[in-house]
């Protein structure tokens, strides 16, 4: 993790499994009476769920890495893409939540990152991330990213809403 100030706004970049705000990190939790191992499994099962896809869903409960999970999610018969856009950030809020809310060491780690604004520093994905490397001058300026930071915005929007329940 790194950070960056800009005139306005305070950005904390992550990328990567090893990061605690990484869909791919390996966190326990139980949402919807279902044990999951990641934010990413929790996301590829909602994606099955939500299309009504319940061998995909199986199959992403029974997947042993996020590599594969997604992969999976990939695979959701009957996948509309404006209904998966309306939805997605639900999804992957309420799996975060839980992620965060049920294991105490991480939810320390997200409320001591208030006063900043979580970027997904991946120089491959434009949705969930920014589309630019950690490395890269333009990640300093939202004028200048190539994505729309969905990760960063759902997990920013977390930590606010915990810390008023504080």
């Amino acid at each position: 993790m790194s950070r960056s100030e800009s005139p306005s706004e305070s950005f904390l970049f992550f990328y990567r499994d090893a990061s605690p705000f990484s869909q791919w990190y390996p966190a326990s939790f139980i949402l919807e009476g279902q044990q999951f191992t990641s934010a990413e499994q929790y996301m590829m099962y909602g994606k099955a769920q939500l299309f009504g896809d319940h061998e995909i869903a199986r199959r992403v409960i029974e997947a042993p890495h996020p590599r594969q999970q997604k992969a999976l999610g990939r695979q959701v018969q009957r996948f509309d893409n404006d209904l998966w856009n309306q939805e997605a950030k639900n999804i992957v809020y309420r799996g975060n939540h839980a992620k965060f809310t049920q294991n105490p060491e991480l939810l320390l780690v997200l409320l001591a990152t208030a006063g900043h604004t979580l970027v997904e520093a991946s120089p491959t994905d434009r949705i969930w991330g920014i589309g630019l490397a950690e490395d890269d001058p333009r990640i300093h300026q939202r004028a200048t990213w190539r994505g729309t930071n969905w990760l960063g915005e759902v997990l920013t929007q977390l930590r606010e809403d915990l810390l008023s329940q504080v």
